[in-house]
């Protein structure tokens, strides 16, 4: 019997089993029956042979590797290989063969990742020896022995999803990082950190907390601990953990004692490897209102009846991290939002706002403020607020939805209130357009609070005072941050502050300085016409802080100066 008709009745026949045996016996020759125990050596590389295919494709997916080269590479030569056992007629031969195409693809593919990831998440003997432990339940994570961690869950969703993907966090809790990454992460929101900084050095990765604007050092982690850390992170943000030159982002989620945190993650390749950077985001943060922003009454009653106009334009200024749009939402919250309808456009969506309709944009779709806020004006809105200014389509759109009825809150990284008008101009926005759409232009800074526990009363030297055009016989004392002591003050950490307020500085736009706009507009006339109208600068807001003993005069220099 040849095996081509062998062949005919294993396709033919219902019962594969007996034509299986009949087979094997047309390839080994009369009287050679099948032999179970060499049989079940061939079943076994047949069944690794689909656990480690099926392995490559998850692998390839989750390292965003090349799928299409290494399916065919690792699957083809193993097929070939199990076939070829039904061909010869040597045992040994047959065992060798499988083996061989088997192996040798899979061993190839395990050499060029290992390449392309940390030593944490290598593919070695002795990991796959306790996978294979953990698998049968002989032996447990030490992780889940030890200790459990801190109260933090991670969850795989990113600040634009609404369905958690677990699959990147099983992916990476199989990272020896895990734990170091929650306790970092823990650590900063228990510090009240808004950013996280992991930055690559020679023999360590530096670890950086920004706490009230100022960053700080915290204890670095082994080169290789902290590589594990960043692949943590990396596989929480659905980045890809095999790239570590170009620049990536991604973004996940977190549970802490109650309350969901977002976070964004930044990735850069440096000249000592790759560094992280996370902003953390609170959600569960409350809105402060306009009177816990640190405005003065005066100012607050102004802007109060500034916001709650029907249409119009006002435009919070200041560099990056100056608190623009914690200012922003807190306008918001003095309009009725049950009455009136409200949009806002942002970058990220930083707080959550009951009754308002919030859009996040997203460049890579190709949603960006200017075509976010074409579609929302179809939207019927009454009132828009726009995250950032950032080029000239959209300040027009946002000056020419102004002017045709509907209240405009936006922000434009501009130094003070005169200096963003002119910033306005410079984006093409022309002065008849302009001059009629801006109700008010306010400027801003963030200072850190003294500490309540520890700050120190001293003395103003007459000559500053005077210099300030401050009455020196109505001030007594300034305050400051302690001197160094041997005990640590436990409410600020040492640091003498504890917290932020603004500084501000509020150009209202009155009908001299609309017609000023109109014309020839000029920043020193400008500037001349606002202090005629009470404008006061930042300098003499922030004075007005150090007086009442809430922050001190070397914080208000570092800030305004």
């Amino acid at each position: 019997m040849t095996w081509f008709s062998a062949l005919d009745r294993l396709v033919a026949s219902p019962s594969w089993l007996t034509d299986a045996v009949v087979f094997a016996q047309a390839t080994r020759g009369p009287g050679n029956s099948l032999n179970w125990f060499k049989f079940a050596p061939i079943v076994a590389i047949y069944l690794l042979w689909v656990y480690t295919t099926h392995w490559v494709d998850r692998d390839t997916e989750k390292l965003k590797g090349k799928f299409e080269l290494w399916h065919p590479v690792v699957f083809f030569p193993g097929l070939i290989g199990i076939g070829l056992c039904w061909v010869i007629d040597i045992y040994i031969v047959q065992i060798l063969l499988a083996l061989l195409f088997y192996s040798v693809p899979l061993f190839i593919y395990i050499h060029d990742r290992n390449k392309r990831v940390p030593e944490s998440d290598m593919v070695t003997f002795h990991s796959v020896m306790w996978a294979i432990l953990e698998k049968l339940g002989i032996r447990q994570r030490e992780e889940e022995e030890e200790q459990v961690g801190p109260p933090i869950r991670f969850i795989g969703k990113g600040i634009t999803q609404t369905a958690e993907d677990p699959d990147r966090v099983k992916a990476a809790e199989q990272s020896t990082g895990y734990m170091a990454a929650k306790e970092l992460v823990y650590d900063a929101i228990v510090r009240r950190s808004t950013d996280i900084h992991l930055e690559p050095k020679k023999d360590q990765l530096s670890v950086r907390y920004r706490i009230d604007g100022i960053l700080h050092t915290a204890e670095p982690f082994e080169r290789s601990t902290g590589d594990a850390v960043i692949n943590v992170f990396k596989v929480l943000g659905a980045m890809d953990i095999a790239e570590r030159r170009k620049p990536q982002d991604g973004s996940f989620a977190a549970e802490s004692e109650g309350r969901q945190i977002d976070f964004r993650a930044a990735s850069q390749g440096t000249m000592e490897g790759e560094k992280l950077s996370l902003r953390i985001l609170d959600k569960s943060a409350n809105i402060n209102r306009l009177t816990d922003l640190g405005m003065r009454e005066k100012l607050v009653e102004e802007v109060r009846g500034l916001v709650t106009q029907p249409h119009g334009m006002i435009i919070a200024c200041g560099p990056t991290g100056a608190g623009k749009s914690t200012s922003l939402y807190a306008a918001l919250r003095e309009i009725d939002r049950f009455t009136r309808n409200i949009i806002t456009i942002e970058d990220p969506i930083e707080y959550n706002l009951d009754n308002v309709t919030q859009i996040e944009i997203n460049t890579k779709s190709g949603q960006t403020f200017a075509t976010s806020l074409r579609s929302v004006l179809r939207q019927d809105p009454d009132v828009i607020m726009i995250g950032e200014i950032r080029d000239e389509e959209t300040a027009k759109i946002g000056c020419q939805a102004a002017t045709t009825g509907h209240m405009v809150f936006t922000t434009i990284h501009a130094n003070d209130a005169i200096t963003a008008l002119f910033r306005l101009l410079d984006l093409g926005v022309e002065p008849f357009l302009l001059s009629s759409a801006i109700s008010a232009i306010w400027s801003q800074r963030l200072v850190r609070r003294l500490c309540d526990h520890c700050k120190e009363p001293y003395k103003p030297k007459p000559e500053f005072l005077k210099k300030a055009n401050l009455p020196a016989n109505k001030i007594d004392v300034f305050y400051r941050p302690p001197k160094q002591t041997e005990e640590i003050c436990p409410n600020c950490g040492g640091t003498g502050y504890r917290g932020r307020t603004g500084v501000f500085e509020l150009l209202v736009i009155s009908d001299k300085i609309r017609e000023m706009l109109k014309e020839t507009p000029s920043m020193t006339a400008i500037k001349a016409e606002a202090r005629k109208n009470g404008m006061l600068y930042l300098q003499e807001d922030g004075l007005r802080q150090v007086i009442k003993g809430i922050t001190s005069v070397q914080e208000l220099m570092r800030v305004i100066t």
